[in-house]
């Protein structure tokens, strides 16, 4: 009798343990992409990126030659990366269409065609 309860007080703590996790598991939807991106002199790689309206992202900027910045001025979103550190620009888009940010840091002859475009679709 005794090992019967014992049997029932790991099945039903298992089971209990269970229903914690399980809601856990099912919001891995709401995690943020990230999406790497290579900082240099005079360009974004990559270049553009498509986003979806309403999923969180993280753009994670990285540079090695000098110090550079992103800006998005519709979607109010700005940073700076430093020379050899990285950078994240963590959002959910929440609304749609094509979005160019542009270098914030001078640094040098081509800054200012230094883009990044957000194509945020439904």
């Amino acid at each position: 009798m005794k090992s019967q309860i014992s049997a029932k007080a790991i099945l039903v703590s298992i089971l209990s343990v269970g229903s914690f996790v399980a809601p856990g598991f099912a919001s891995t939807s709401d995690a943020p992409v990230t999406i790497n991106v290579s900082v240099k002199r005079f360009a974004y790689e990559p270049s553009e990126i498509t986003l979806k309206k309403g999923e969180p992202v993280v753009i994670k900027l990285t540079t090695e030659d000098v110090a550079h910045g992103l800006k998005f001025k519709e979607l109010n979103l700005n940073t700076k990366i430093e020379k050899g550190k990285t950078a994240e620009l963590a959002f959910t888009p929440t609304q749609t269409g094509d979005f160019v940010g542009h270098c914030s840091v001078f640094c040098g002859s081509g800054h200012g065609s230094m883009t990044l475009t957000l194509h945020v679709t439904e």
